[in-house]
Formats: C-alpha cells, sequence, structure tokens
C-alpha cells in the first residue's frame, strides 16, 4: 500500500518506482515489478547500477538467467564493490547449478565484506549442494567469545541450515536442536507469531457458509474457452506440491505458475467488486442478486487476467499451474470460480510434513511455522477445513501421495497427466531436468532426480515430536498413515 502511494503521489520519482518494483518482486509478481525496474532506469536515463542489480534479480525469479547474467556483469562493471550485487549474482548462480561460479562470487563477496553472516550462509549452501557437508558445517558456528567480548551468534537462517547439515550426516538430536534453536531466535528476533484466533475464525466462517445447501444455490462461473485454465497443486506446505508442478510442467501443454496470490487477493477484493457490505465468504450471497449475477465471471475474469499480465502463459499449453500454499483454504471459492478445473491434492505424512516446516522458516498459514505446536494445531485446522469441502463441493479433485510418488514415479505421474486430461509425457519422469527456477524452500531438491531420504524423515526425531503426537493422532489415522518408529 505505501509502495502505491509513492507512485500515485510522485509517478516520475525513481524512487518511488524502485521500492515497487521491490515490492513485487518478493511478493511473487515480478512481470509487473520488472516494468517499474525499468521505469526507474528509464527516469534515471543512464544505467544505474544497484537497479541494474535488483532488475536482475527480478528476471532470475521470472527464470530468465542469462538476461539476469548480463545484468549482473554490467551492474558490477559500473560497480563493483557492492556486497548486495555481489551476493545476489552468487545466490543467482547457486539457483541455476553454477556451483564453481558462486563459489568464485562468493570469494569477492567475502573480500568486499569479511566475515559476513549472508555470505557465510551462502557459501554453506553452495558446499552442501556439491555434497561437501562437513566443510558447510565448519562454516556454520558459533565461535566462544574473547574474553568481555559479546558472543557471536548465528541467526535463525544459519542455524536452521546447520541443522539441515546435521540432518544428513545422521546427527539428529543436533539437529533438532539447531532447528528448535532458530525458531526461538527468530521469535527473539521479531519474528511473528502464529494468529490462532483469526484462522480459526476464518475457518469458522468458511464452514458455515460453504454448506451442500447453500452451495447448491449459488451460480458457478463458466469456463474461458480462450484462455489457458488453472490446475491447482494444493497441500499443506512442505507436503510435495513443488515436486508436482516441476513434473508437470516439463509438459508441453502445461506452463508453470509457481504460487499465485490472485485467489487471496479476490477473497481480499471481493466486497468491492460484488458491491457488498459484508466480507468473504459472506459477501458471495450477493450472487442471489439480479444486478451481481455475473459476479463470478467477473472474479474468474480478474484471476485469468492477472495470471495473463504475469507473463507465464506459455505457447501452445492449454493448462498453467497454481501453488499457492494453502490455497486448500478458499476450496469453496475455487469450486465457482473454476468447477472444471484439475484439483491435484499432495499428501505426505503429516509429521514429515511437521519436521520440514519446523527446519525452515515460512509465513504461510498465519504465521504458524513460528512453533511446533502451532504447526500442529493449523495443520489439523486446515485437514478438517479439507474433510469439510470434500463433503460438501463437487470439484474434481484428486489426492495424490507424495510416498506414492517416490515409490512408483511412473504409475503417478500417468494417473494425474489422465485426470488433468494431456496425453503421457516421458520427459515428465525427468522433472530434475526442466531449467525454471521454483522459487520455495524445495528449489534445491527439485533439481535431484527422485530420491526417498525425505520419505517417513521424521522417524529418528520421533522423541522430539512428543508433545504434538497425540494432537496430530487422529488426522494421522485419517489420513492412513501409522506413526512407525
Amino acid at each position: 500500500m505505501h509502495a502505491r502511494n509513492a507512485v500515485r503521489i510522485a509517478p516520475q520519482n525513481a524512487q518511488a518506482h524502485n521500492l515497487m518494483g521491490l515490492v513485487l518482486t518478493e511478493a511473487n509478481r515480478p512481470l509487473v515489478g520488472e516494468y517499474h525496474y525499468r521505469k526507474v532506469l528509464e527516469l534515471a536515463g543512464a544505467d544505474e547500477p544497484i537497479t541494474l542489480a535488483n532488475l536482475a534479480w527480478n528476471l532470475k525469479n521470472q527464470g530468465r538467467i542469462d538476461e539476469a547474467r548480463s545484468l549482473y556483469e554490467k551492474s558490477m562493471t559500473l560497480k563493483p564493490d557492492v556486497i548486495q550485487t555481489v551476493l545476489g549474482w552468487a545466490r543467482m548462480e547457486e539457483a541455476d547449478r553454477k556451483f564453481e561460479a558462486s563459489l568464485k562470487l562468493l570469494d569477492q563477496a567475502e573480500a568486499i565484506a569479511p566475515d559476513n553472516p549472508s555470505v557465510q550462509l551462502t557459501r554453506a549452501t553452495v558446499l552442501s549442494r556439491l555434497k561437501r557437508t562437513d566443510e558447510a558445517l565448519a562454516i556454520l558456528h558459533e565461535p566462544a567469545p574473547a574474553e568481555g567480548a559479546p558472543a557471536i551468534k548465528l541467526g535463525p537462517a544459519e542455524l536452521s541450515e546447520k541443522g539441515r547439515l546435521l540432518d544428513q550426516l545422521g546427527r539428529y538430536d543436533e539437529a533438532f536442536e539447531a532447528f528448535d534453536t532458530a525458531k526461538k531466535r527468530a521469535v527473539e528476533f521479531g519474528a511473528r507469531t502464529y494468529l490462532a484466533e483469526a484462522a480459526t475464525d476464518l475457518v469458522t466462517r468458511l464452514k458455515n457458509f460453504f454448506t451442500e445447501r447453500r452451495v447448491g444455490t449459488l451460480p458457478v462461473a463458466a469456463v474461458r474457452r480462450d484462455m489457458p485454465q488453472p490446475i491447482f497443486i494444493i497441500g499443506f506446505p512442505r507436503s510435495g506440491t513443488t515436486l508436482i508442478e516441476q513434473t508437470l510442467t516439463v509438459h508441453p501443454k502445461i506452463s508453470a505458475g509457481d504460487e499465485l496470490p490472485y485467489i487471496n487477493d479476490i477473497t481480499n477484493i471481493m466486497p468491492r467488486l460484488l458491491a457488498s457490505p459484508l466480507s468473504y465468504p459472506e459477501a458471495l450471497v450477493e450472487l442471489w442478486m439480479g444486478d451481481q449475477r455475473d459476479g463470478l465471471n467477473e472474479l474468474r475474469d480478474y484471476y485469468l487476467n492477472r495470471a495473463a499480465k504475469s507473463g507465464i502463459f506459455r505457447e501452445g499449453a492449454d493448462f498453467f499451474t497454481d501453488k499457492m500454499p494453502l490455497n486448500e483454504t478458499h476450496l469453496g471459492l475455487i469450486s465457482l470460480l473454476f468447477p472444471q478445473s484439475p484439483i491435484i491434492h499432495v499428501i505426505r505424512h503429516p509429521l514429515d510434513v511437521l519436521l520440514s516446516v519446523y527446519s525452515n522458516h515460512l509465513t504461510h498459514g498465519f504465521f504458524c511455522a513460528a512453533q511446533m505446536d502451532t504447526i500442529a494445531g493449523h495443520f489439523t485446522l486446515i485437514a478438517d477445513l479439507l474433510e469439510h469441502y470434500k463433503a460438501n463441493l463437487k470439484m474434481r479433485y484428486l489426492p495424490v501421495r507424495y510416498e506414492d510418488m517416490v515409490v512408483d514415479q511412473e504409475a503417478n505421474v500417468r494417473r494425474i497427466l489422465e485426470f488433468i486430461g494431456v496425453p503421457f509425457d516421458a520427459k515428465c519422469l525427468s522433472f530434475e531436468k526442466n531449467t525454471r527456477y521454483a522459487r520455495t524452500a524445495s528449489y534445491a531438491q527439485v533439481t535431484e532426480k527422485l530420491y526417498d531420504r525425505s520419505r517417513y524423515r521424521y522417524r529418528p526425531y520421533l522423541k522430539h515430536l512428543e508433545p504434538v503426537l497425540e494432537r496430530l493422532q487422529p488426522v494421522i489415522k485419517r489420513l492412513g498413515y501409522q506413526i512407525e518408529p
């Protein structure tokens, strides 16, 4: 909001457009963010090195790696000692699997800023991907402070990476201690904690509104045959949705949308677009009014037009993916807007999901990832909501188990593609060759061949998960899993 206001007030101000570019890029709207960065360069009338680097990072997020690399080169030629530029380029090369190039850039970054924590973390990440785990771990340590000197503490991101490295080495108790310390330190540093009341209130209202009886009285949007249609890949964060998206988007008929914010946007703008005094979801009652009978078509078009403007449509593709985490919260709305769109629900053992979320720093789900018990609480809350939707909605819904994908990849890929309605393509079995950059915590894993080391990963950590076992037991059983030591 502040960035938009800045542009409204001063449309020819370069700083206002730069702020807008930053905000939109980090909000996963890089195509629009690119416009604002290029506007900065236009207003400046020259190649401004910081803006070139910002634009390069934006293009990296669009998967336009070669263009981004060229801009980083130009930026560093103009101003070679900007640590953020060198570090951003190094991270891009790591994401593009150019590990030696990344390490060389990190050497330059370290010469500019010795002992910089971000540089050290990125170096550890690169070494980890090169399977040089011991070297990576040696970087992430907290040295004993000199007498009278303040203690040097690792930040939350460094501690989580340390935990993942220890996990790779089979040092599970030390790994969990690192994950646990990372979460506590993040809260100490000001990270937001779970908004339990807001989450519970929304889910209660969604359950009360989307009943079979009420849904049966509401219209549904018509299908737009002139545009690619969404495939919704749903699932709790860290359940395997990125794996499914990378698999599907190798197919020539399916382009990658990544995490699209448009369903959530619609929940916010719905009262205004439907001229309702009510909020979402209650504002949908306006669809019974004669002057709003086309309201769902307008909301559908908002989604599709935003997707088109984002640049994700690929020539020849009939579908595009949307794997925004926890889109399943809004399956009632999705079923009205896109009644014929495939919904692929990725299911993974709840304890594996919980452990993986706990080892990362995520903000989805009302900031539930801050603590273990709130992860378990929100997982249960959304799982119960999904059961409600399945009982009350008509959906093109296909559940897919992450574990089944690992055990029999081809059978499950064939099943998913048949469900979507596109022919089998053997290239989908080599998802690790997908050159697109996945903007998620799983970006590194999906560049490797399918492996089973993340299957039932929770077992060595079972004693540490004891506090949430009772809470998760009902949903574990309902999903067909067991707790095995």
